[in-house]
């Protein structure tokens, strides 16, 4: 597997923890009988570079998602390539790849976290750094006014957020949606102890925001540094966790309960570096049932039940650091950055019954289809998975769909 070199400052961080996983003891359940497709293979140039983070499908089957690394803006702001936005259309069961967007530095430069198709329709996601500040930006793609007749139509980009100062910034995660249509991220820094902070950005007409932080991390118990994406419950109740900070300096996670004079920040657990993992990164998801769930890099994926009840329900996916998503059924998918049938990485998926969490590898990367995954698994209607691998296929990573 050839891995590349030329990684940010912030690559390199999430990098060196990848290294320490894929040394570790990966134990796998068998692969189900899964066909995967190679939708694109990244070169590195206007197509983009080592894609990762969030993988979106609209209702029309269509799949977003961002490379951190190349684009258009090769010999510009960015001497790596700012990144870009992609989009492969599906039409008649084919797809086909396009570049959405490419950023220029001041409008954002690498979306480490992918993209989130808004209840509006457009493309919403985060960048770690650029923007006027160099501390990242939220933005907002849309359809260009006029019908456009070529494949390779640029998009609109809007910047909504576009921190200063103590605002929140630095964004490796992604954002969500409440059902107002307010957006809400973590921040690895920024808030008034520079710890990283839960943001918050409603809607203020003529499609400007206005920002609200809602809690500022100390980087003591409470955690600090967050990596992760949050979740928002039918009350308002932000869901998260932190990288770092806490008591033992593993992270943590949180809920902000929702009052009517604000916000309230309650402590629901803190990693230890023992048994329950620590370090988490990518995401939180809520069930029906109001179950919280997450991955720590050192643990597996954790469960907190809504009386507090902290559990490890799958150590075999220990080495998580991408985001993981869950279905109405109740069923938790992600990816692993090594294991699998090659050690390249795997797509998974858990299941519940009778008591018992089942882990399921439902595909193995590796060869044509790359490896060392960053991604989490997108969804179709049909259930078709949609993934991304960081590295290898022809060249700088791939767009992957396994087919059930």
């Amino acid at each position: 597997m050839n891995r590349s070199t030329r990684l940010s400052p912030a690559a390199r961080f999430v990098a060196s923890f990848s290294i320490l996983l894929l040394a570790m003891a990966f134990v796998a359940s068998p692969a189900q009988a899964q066909t995967g497709h190679v939708l694109h293979d990244f070169t590195g140039g206007n197509d983009g570079s080592e894609p990762m983070g969030l993988v979106a499908v609209d209702q029309a089957g269509n799949v977003y998602g961002s490379t951190p690394y190349g684009g258009g803006n090769l010999n510009g702001d960015c001497t790596s390539g700012c990144g870009m936005v992609f989009r492969a259309l599906k039409r008649n069961g084919a797809f086909t790849y396009a570049p959405l967007y490419f950023f220029h530095g001041t409008d954002g430069d690498q979306p480490f976290a992918g993209v989130t198709i808004g209840p509006d329709g457009a493309v919403y996601g985060t960048t770690l750094t650029g923007g006027t500040g160099g501390d990242g930006t939220v933005f907002r793609l849309t359809p260009p006014p006029t019908f456009c007749r070529m494949v390779l139509c640029s998009w609109d980009e809007t910047v909504i957020y576009n921190p200063s100062g103590s605002d929140p910034g630095f964004l490796f995660a992604g954002v969500v949606f409440d059902n107002a249509g307010n957006i809400y991220g973590e921040s690895f820094s920024g808030g008034a102890f520079g710890m990283g902070a839960v943001y918050k950005l409603s809607p203020a007409g003529g499609g400007t925001y206005t920002e609200t932080t809602l809690y500022s991390f100390t980087g003591g118990d409470d955690g600090g540094n967050s990596m992760t994406d949050v979740a928002i419950d039918a009350a308002g109740d932000v869901y998260g966790a932190t990288t770092f900070g806490g008591a033992n300096s593993r992270g943590t996670v949180f809920t902000l309960v929702h009052e009517a004079g604000g916000y309230t920040f309650q402590l629901l657990h803190t990693f230890t570096g023992g048994s329950d993992g620590g370090m988490p990164e990518g995401s939180v998801v809520l069930d029906s049932a109001g179950n919280l769930y997450g991955g720590s890099s050192f643990g597996g994926i954790f469960q907190i039940t809504p009386s507090g009840t902290f559990t490890i329900i799958d150590t075999i996916a220990t080495g998580l650091q991408s985001p993981i998503n869950i279905d109405s059924s109740g069923n938790i998918y992600g990816t692993t950055y090594g294991g699998g049938q090659n050690d390249d990485g795997s797509a998974f998926k858990d299941t519940y019954s009778d008591g018992t969490w089942t882990h399921n590898v439902v595909f193995s990367f590796g060869g044509q289809f790359g490896g060392l995954p960053l991604s989490d698994v997108g969804l179709d209607s049909s259930g078709n998975m949609y993934v991304t691998a960081t590295f290898g296929g022809e060249s700088q990573g791939t767009l992957v769909q396994v087919v059930p």
